[in-house]
């Protein structure tokens, strides 16, 4: 089974009057390069997380959200500092002796003020935590892999078809270049009679001049190589797992012999054929880049 690159997953748990909902989304990279967005308070458990998202992925820009929201009471304490009331009052009685003003400082003006009332959160249990945090952490990477292994056996599909259009046109290469050869040793002969006129062909020189002309135009090598290669990804493609940077790096390979041939091309046919077989080696190219 292969994977796609690009992949979605959500999870939502409803545990205790907390609730914590999980999204992971992914695109293209090179190597898996994990980037997650948590509130603060979740932040010791980020390795947590970590951990378990490289379980279900190996490659990919993944964005992981997580969103936690807490409807107890239990979870927050407010802190009353005395301290900093005090020196709120000094200074205010300060100012009202200082300017001939009245002194007319209420409980309610004091609370009002910057830190003397302060909401903190509670020390919570980070195990506790890291258990309620795991499940939708799981379920929504389950999912994403999920996503990634449906689209996944499409791009399989995508790809052997264009692996099977390929091997038509090698096929159809291989097929025409002895014809070439026969048609230049006729049209040569031809050639020759014509200048000649009555006297007789020097068959050898017509022989020894096919042969230049056949080794110059040969590509047997680089058709045996780009059906090792079609064969190979075919291969890789049925084993599965992590095998982008293997199929990119085939298809490299079959883009380098697909170019030899349209270099050697002479013939129109082979021509048309060599630049058909390019197309779809490029389209191979950029959907193998979405293989994880």
């Amino acid at each position: 089974m292969i994977k796609s690159m690009t992949g979605f997953g959500r999870e939502e748990l409803l545990e205790n009057d907390r609730k914590i909902s999980v999204e992971i989304k992914a695109v293209n990279h090179r190597y898996l390069d994990l980037n997650i967005r948590m509130p603060k308070k979740l932040a010791p458990l980020e390795s947590h997380v970590r951990s378990v998202c490289k379980e279900y992925m190996e490659r990919g820009k993944v964005d992981i959200y997580i969103g936690y929201e807490d409807y107890s009471d239990a979870d927050s304490t407010l802190k009353y500092n005395d301290a900093l009331a005090s020196e709120y009052l000094g200074y205010l009685h300060e100012i009202s002796e200082k300017h001939n003003l009245e002194f007319d400082v209420r409980a309610s003006t004091i609370a009002r003020l910057p830190d003397v009332f302060v909401l903190e959160d509670k020390n919570v249990d980070e195990d506790e935590l890291w258990q309620m945090l795991e499940k939708p952490v799981r379920g929504a990477a389950s999912k994403f892999a999920e996503s990634r292994a449906k689209e996944g056996e499409n791009l399989k599909n995508d790809l052997c078809g264009k692996l099977d259009t390929m091997k038509a046109f090698v096929e159809e290469i291989e097929a025409r270049s002895p014809q070439i050869i026969e048609e230049y040793k006729a049209s040569l002969r031809e050639k020759v009679e014509d200048l000649l006129a009555d006297h007789a062909v020097d068959e050898s020189r017509i022989a020894a001049e096919v042969t230049i002309y056949a080794d110059k135009i040969c590509v047997d090598e680089e058709l045996v190589r780009l059906k090792s290669h079609i064969d190979a990804m075919r291969k890789e493609l049925e084993k599965g797992g992590a095998i982008g940077r293997k199929l990119d790096f085939i298809a490299q390979e079959m883009n380098r012999e697909a170019n030899t041939i349209l270099s050697k091309a002479t013939d129109l046919a082979v021509s048309d054929a060599g630049i058909e077989l390019k197309t779809n080696i490029e389209k191979v190219r950029e959907q193998v880049q979405n293989v994880e």
